[in-house]
């Protein structure tokens, strides 16, 4: 499917399912909402990475908005509903101040592997708990995906984005798990290095060397 949308390109990467509450204050986005509240129709949220638009985005639609200020800017709740690919920017709109894209939506594969999503909340869970992190994700266990918890295990934009572009479950899932994989050892050796630096000076109570 392809069709034409407005679009709204942000320093971040939104995914399909995620609440978003943004504060709108640009004339030409108080203009897009404006537009999308009246005629009810999504728009197109591209990550913007390294202050360069990508081609991937993705869809969201505007749940409320919650509120006016006196100085015209908004405060709304979208949610994310499907991932694009832009296929041609089309930056003058006639009668806008805002610009719009024309897009794909490729196929998104949400199936994914059971086992792997158990392995990965595992991971997350022993990434927040040597964080003393709190995080209660709003779903059973057995309902979440990996765009539900993607934000969640320390990602950098660049690899937040990369989940975005990963097209299948599994893959996505694999993905999160090679980064667990790789961060909680890190984690563990700094914690034990914490532990270290908090004995230095203490009185210690340990056994010598026994020469036999």
């Amino acid at each position: 499917m392809t069709n034409f949308i407005p679009i709204f390109p942000l320093p971040l990467v939104v995914y399909p399912g995620e609440p978003l509450n943004l504060h709108i204050f640009e004339p030409r986005y108080k203009q897009l909402i404006s537009e999308i509240a009246e005629n009810k129709k999504p728009f197109g949220i591209p990550s913007v990475i390294n202050n360069r638009m990508e081609e991937m985005g993705t869809l969201v639609r505007l749940l409320e908005i919650c509120k006016t200020h006196e100085d015209g800017t908004l405060d709304i709740k979208t949610e994310g509903v499907s991932v694009f690919k832009i296929l041609e920017v089309v930056k003058d709109l006639p009668e806008k101040m805002y610009s719009g894209a024309i897009v794909h939506y490729p196929e998104n594969i949400t199936q994914g592997s059971p086992k792997l999503m158990r392995q990965v909340l595992s991971g997350i869970r022993e990434m927040h708990r040597q964080l003393k992190v709190t995080k209660e994700f709003q779903k059973s266990d057995d309902q979440l995906s990996s765009y539900d918890v993607a934000h969640h295990v320390g990602f950098s934009p660049e690899d937040e984005y990369q989940v975005l572009q990963l097209l299948q479950e599994v893959q996505r899932q694999e993905f999160l798990k090679r980064h667990l994989t790789r961060v909680l050892p890190v984690l563990e050796q700094m914690e034990k290095l914490k532990k270290r630096i908090k004995l230095n000076g203490h009185f210690k109570e340990v056994g010598g060397f026994n020469f036999g």
